[in-house]
C-alpha cells in the first residue's frame, strides 16, 4: 500500500484527498512535531507532505532514514525547512508549491510600498486618535519613484507587472534567470541598490543569501530610501536595518516576515513609526489557499500515477547525482 506522511496540520481525509483514488496509507505527526514521532513517520514513506509551519526542518540524518521516496511535497513556496541538497544525495526529488501565492503576495508588496510613500498607517493612528492634522509630511507618487526587484522569479514578476501599471521605473537583479523582465531594466545588484528609492526582496533563503540586504547595502542607498521584505526574514540584517532607520538613512521598512518567528514583543520594529509590519500573511489569500490545494494534489497525485513532479526545487542536484553533469540553474533567487 501506498504511505503517505505529513508534517502539515492536514487531516487524515485531506491527505487522502490529495492521493485521489489511490488507496493510501496516512501517517499524521502531531503538533508540535515530536523528532521521534517524525523519524517513525517517514521511514517507507512514498510521499512526504512537508513542514507548512516550519516547525521540524527534514536533515540529512532524518532523510537518511526513508528508503526510496518518491516525492517531499512542501505546501509553500519556501523549501528551507528541508535539506533539499540531501535528498538529492538519496534520490528523492523536493518540490515546493511554486507560484500559488504570487499574486497575493505581489498584492501585500505594493499595499506596503503606497502605504510607506503615502504615510498611510501613521495618518490612520492620527485619525483614530481624534486628531485632524493635515500638516504635510513627506509623501511621493508611485509613478515619480525607482524601484528595484531583487530576484525575478513568479513573484518578482508579478510585482513588476503591477508596478508597470503605476509607471514606476522598475529594475531587477536575478543571477540566474535569463527571460527579460517586461518593462524593467536588469542590472547589477551595486547599481539595483544604488540607484533606486524602493528595493523589494524576493528570494529564497539559502547560504547565499542569509543577509544578502546587509548594512553595507543598506548604506548604498540614497537617503530616505524603502525596503520592503515578504520573502525570508534572514534575507535582511535586522540589526543593520534597525540601525539605519533610527539613524534617518532609511525612511522607513514594510516587513512581514522576519529573523525570529512570531517577532518578539520587544523588537525595535514594533515601535519605530516609520517601519509597517505584518504577521507574515502577505501570501495568505482565499484565492492563494485554493491554488495551494490544487498544487499539491496535483503533484501528489502525478507521482502516484508514474509521472515526474513539478515545481522541483533540487533537479540539478539529482541530476548531477544521476548523470554526472552539473548545473547552477537551482540557485535562482527566483520564487
Amino acid at each position: 500500500m501506498t504511505v503517505i506522511t505529513s508534517l502539515s496540520p492536514y487531516s487524515e481525509e485531506q491527505v487522502k484527498r490529495f492521493a485521489g483514488t489511490v488507496d493510501v496509507e496516512v501517517r499524521l505527526v502531531p503538533d508540535p512535531p515530536d523528532p521521534s514521532a517524525v523519524r517513525a513517520a517517514i521511514v517507507g514513506a512514498d510521499v512526504i507532505i512537508g513542514d507548512i509551519r516550519a516547525k521540524h526542518r527534514l536533515g540529512r540524518d532524518e532523510l537518511a532514514l526513508v528508503g526510496p521516496c518518491r516525492l517531499i511535497q512542501q505546501p509553500a513556496v519556501g523549501f528551507d525547512s528541508i535539506d533539499a541538497d540531501a535528498a538529492a544525495e538519496f534520490g528523492i526529488p523536493v518540490a515546493n508549491a511554486g507560484g500559488y501565492n504570487s499574486d497575493s503576495v505581489a498584492d501585500w508588496v505594493l499595499m506596503a510600498i503606497l502605504n510607506l510613500l503615502r504615510n498611510g498607517s501613521a495618518r490612520d493612528r492620527s485619525m483614530h486618535a481624534g486628531e485632524w492634522s493635515r500638516q504635510f509630511e513627506r509623501a511621493h507618487e508611485l509613478s515619480a519613484v525607482t524601484v528595484g526587484i531583487v530576484g525575478a522569479g513568479n513573484i518578482g514578476r508579478a510585482v513588476a507587472r503591477r508596478l508597470n501599471g503605476f509607471g514606476s521605473t522598475v529594475l531587477y537583479y536575478d543571477p540566474v534567470v535569463s527571460a527579460a523582465l517586461p518593462g524593467a531594466a536588469s542590472v547589477s545588484l551595486d547599481e539595483l541598490f544604488s540607484r533606486s528609492d524602493v528595493v523589494t526582496v524576493h528570494a529564497p533563503l539559502a547560504a547565499g543569501t542569509w543577509h544578502l540586504v546587509n548594512a553595507e547595502r543598506l548604506a548604498q542607498l540614497r537617503p530616505g530610501s524603502l525596503i520592503v521584505n515578504a520573502s525570508r526574514g534572514p534575507l535582511v540584517d535586522e540589526a543593520a536595518l534597525i540601525e539605519a532607520l533610527r539613524s534617518g538613512h532609511l525612511g522607513g521598512a514594510a516587513l512581514d516576515v522576519f529573523e525570529t518567528e512570531p517577532l518578539p514583543a520587544g523588537s525595535p520594529l514594533r515601535s519605530l513609526d516609520n517601519v509597517f509590519v505584518t504577521p507574515h500573511i502577505a501570501g495568505d489569500s482565499i484565492e492563494s489557499r485554493l491554488r495551494l490545494i490544487d498544487v499539491v494534489t496535483d503533484n501528489i497525485q502525478r507521482v502516484l500515477a508514474g509521472q515526474p513532479p513539478e515545481h522541483v526545487v533540487n533537479r540539478t542536484q539529482l541530476n548531477t547525482r544521476t548523470e554526472g553533469r552539473s548545473s547552477d540553474a537551482t540557485r535562482t533567487l527566483a520564487n
